[in-house]
């Protein structure tokens, strides 16, 4: 896995699925709050006026030049909760992204959020 501080420097890079299509492009970082690793990015997606954040995760994500691949099909990123381009996550929307993958959730032991934007 690559380290927070570097994948904010691929905002605006496209973001490629696992058969190499493109999704969109980086917008954020959500880092796991436990442990402060990458978890999910934001990938901006739609048309021009109609452009919304999705989020997917970024375990086994792979860098290159000029790009991020995530191992999850297009269809399936697309389809993700997403929030609009100015908008926060709200706590409350956490579970369903996880969900989503099929990936595990809980929140912290103090019910701290699980992901937060860097």
């Amino acid at each position: 896995m690559f380290e927070a501080g570097d994948i904010r420097e691929w905002r605006g890079h496209g973001v490629l699925d696992v058969d190499r299509h493109k999704i969109g492009t980086l917008e954020s970082v959500y880092v796991d709050t436990a442990t402060d690793q990458p978890s999910f990015a934001t990938v901006t997606v739609g048309l021009p006026t109609r452009r919304r954040l999705v989020f997917v995760p970024l375990a086994d994500a792979r860098v290159g030049p000029g790009r991020l691949q995530v191992v999850w099909p297009r269809s399936q990123v697309k389809k993700a909760p997403a929030i609009g381009t100015d908008s926060v996550l709200p706590a409350e929307d956490e579970a369903a992204i996880f969900a989503h993958y099929g990936l595990d959730y809980a929140q912290g032991a103090g019910g701290e959020r699980r992901l937060a934007r860097r």
